[in-house]
């Protein structure tokens, strides 16, 4: 998925970016309220964290008017004033969920994990035939036997799954699975859906490609 993550100290969010990074998440990082709103307003993004103290605009006026746009998308806000004020102030802006600094990585990442299914009505397993991908422990197994796959394959695998029976087209790929500052080269999706097919090919899960489309992984007649 395809995360914004909008906080003015870079050690903090150099951090989180590397941690939602290895879960297999984009990761587009600014610093200022004022690029949040132009970011968000792109609408490409699945979840946005928050910070609450910024720059030029606060994240509550990011947020107020992320929702004038009628946006749906969760947001997970951080703050360094857990008050119930604030807490109550975000939550009746359409803030999702609250995280207090300082806080543990595996929290934050179970949040977001919680947000993201919450979001597209997923539950923590996705499955097609034998293979059954763990959205929270991010492993896949096939015949309850573990697959070894890299992060990049991991997302490619999570992203056809989500959209098993419709084409999932490069460009929504490339969206979803690089941030702004990753170098993606003209055949990189192919290379991550070549490796993947390696691997799962032998155990009779296909992914098709649809010319001129994408991919898919079927489920009956594909839709677009």
């Amino acid at each position: 998925m395809r995360i914004l993550l909008v906080e003015d100290d870079k050690v903090l969010a150099d951090a989180l970016s590397r941690a939602l990074v290895q879960s297999a998440h984009a990761v587009d990082i600014v610093s200022t309220g004022e690029e949040a709103d132009h970011a968000l307003a792109l609408g490409i993004y699945d979840l946005a964290i928050l910070d609450i103290g910024l720059p030029k605009l606060s994240g509550l006026d990011v947020l107020r008017r992320l929702r004038a746009r009628k946006s749906t998308m969760p947001v997970l806000m951080l703050t360094a004033f857990d008050t119930l004020q604030d807490r109550v102030r975000g939550l009746d802006l359409g803030a999702d969920d609250y995280l207090a600094k300082p806080f543990d990585l595996p929290e934050l990442e179970a949040r977001v994990r919680a947000l993201l299914r919450r979001s597209t009505n997923s539950t923590p397993y996705l499955e097609h035939g034998l293979l059954r991908f763990d959205t929270v422990g991010r492993r896949v197994f096939y015949d309850k036997k573990p697959l070894d796959l890299s992060p990049r394959e991991l997302a490619v695998l999570e992203l056809l799954m989500m959209r098993e029976g419709r084409v999932v087209g490069k460009e929504q790929m490339v969206n979803h699975l690089y941030g702004w500052g990753d170098e993606v080269g003209d055949n990189a999706i192919e290379v991550n859906v070549y490796r993947l097919r390696k691997k799962l090919e032998p155990l009779g899960c296909e992914i098709r490609t649809v010319r001129g489309m994408g991919y898919l992984m079927d489920s009956g007649d594909a839709q677009t």
